[in-house]
């Protein structure tokens, strides 16, 4: 099978696998013969001193190599760990699925069609799902059910990739500062998210400035100016009620006189009216691109996962009042309904380019739809 052996034979081997690390020979120029020399303590000095060189390059190299699998390693565990309860809901019951039924019968389809459904991945996205399966199940005459779950897996990857190429990076201004606008409704864990990635960037040796546009709920502000203490940005704020596209603009021309890299804007989620929300946006937009033309370079939106449907039913509103680009999914390791990554890409068709698995800022992931796949169905790979 396509992807399923393919990621299965990629992860497995990071994580269970002793891996033997082959040191690499530096060879050395091959030198053309000269005259014989009689100058012995030179020659022995020349020797010490290119044994001294190979021995710091090898210590240059090496380090690098193991952080990047160190890296890797440690991203595949927390994809592991964050869908914990996902995957023993949902793969438990696909395989007493399985061990339930010799073929796949009508009644098989439908115990099938429940389960993805009740994993969150939208009755839609299910429904569309289940046509496509039955018919590679009829065309390629599939009997064995051991199989079939690995069809599954690979139709389920085709559902988020869908024969896009999919870009899950921050869109980064090729002239600093790039700018990101965060969107979504209070309580979804956006002022967090915004710390997360503010103390990222400031690990990236990124000078970063957070700006408080959210002036309408009570104590926003004074969070996040902890926050960019905490790590390290600096932060523009005024007091509650204040103007957000003024204090944004203010913002702006802050960052661009003290070269920060980075700005974090934070808005207000007040969706219960949406007509005022989106005048607000507009109004942001407009200052946000008067001061820096082209920006903001990405406006992403929080989603709280352990919402379900409600989360998509937010990515739909936010959708229509203003340019989403990309979507945040936190709390995921807090929902055993992890299938919500699937359906907002196939309902709302914004990529999911950070997801939350937990309370440290490591827990932030750049979402990867190989890892999503086997952090979901190791225990069957």
């Amino acid at each position: 099978m396509g992807l399923f052996n393919k990621i299965k034979n990629l992860f497995k081997k990071e994580i269970e696998e002793e891996e033997i690390e082959e040191e690499e020979v530096i060879k050395e120029p091959v030198e053309e013969p000269i005259e014989e020399k009689k100058e012995e303590p030179v020659e022995e000095i020349k020797e010490e001193v290119k044994e001294e060189i190979k021995q710091e390059v090898k210590k240059e190299e090496k380090p690098k190599k193991e952080d990047k699998k160190k890296e890797v390693k440690e991203s595949i565990k927390i994809y592991e760990k964050g869908l914990t309860k996902t995957r023993e809901s949902f793969v438990s019951r696909l395989i007493n699925l399985t061990n339930k039924y010799n073929k796949a019968t009508e009644e098989y389809f439908e115990e099938l069609e429940e389960i993805l459904i009740m994993a969150d991945i939208g009755v839609n996205t299910v429904m569309s799902f289940m046509d496509r399966l039955r018919q590679r199940v009829s065309e390629e005459k599939i009997e064995d059910l051991n199989y079939l779950r690995e069809v599954i897996v690979d139709e389920l990857f085709i559902i988020y990739v869908n024969d896009e190429i999919i870009v899950n990076k921050i869109n980064e201004a090729e002239k600093k500062p790039t700018v990101i606008l965060f969107v979504g409704v209070n309580g979804v864990g956006k002022t967090t998210t915004i710390a997360k990635l503010s103390s990222k960037y400031h690990d990236e040796c990124k000078k970063v400035k957070m700006i408080a546009g959210d002036t309408f709920r009570a104590g926003a502000t004074e969070q996040l100016r902890e926050w960019a203490e905490k790590t390290g940005a600096t932060f523009k704020g005024e007091k509650e009620g204040a103007d957000p596209s003024a204090v944004i603009y203010d913002g702006l021309e802050e960052a661009l006189k003290d070269g920060t890299d980075v700005v974090l804007i934070d808005t207000a989620g007040r969706l219960q009216n949406k007509v005022n929300l989106m005048k607000e946006l507009e109004k942001i937009n407009k200052v946000i691109d008067r001061i820096i033309p082209g920006a903001p370079h990405e406006t992403i939106l929080i989603i709280d996962a352990t919402t379900g449907q409600n989360g998509i039913s937010q990515a739909k509103a936010f959708k229509e009042i203003t340019n989403v680009t990309g979507i945040i999914l936190t709390k995921l390791d807090g929902t055993a309904k992890g299938g919500i990554v699937l359906a907002i890409k196939e309902e709302v068709g914004i990529p999911v380019k950070f997801i939350g698995l937990g309370e440290r800022k490591e827990d932030l992931q750049v979402f990867d739809i190989e890892k999503y796949i086997y952090g979901l169905f190791k225990d069957i790979m």
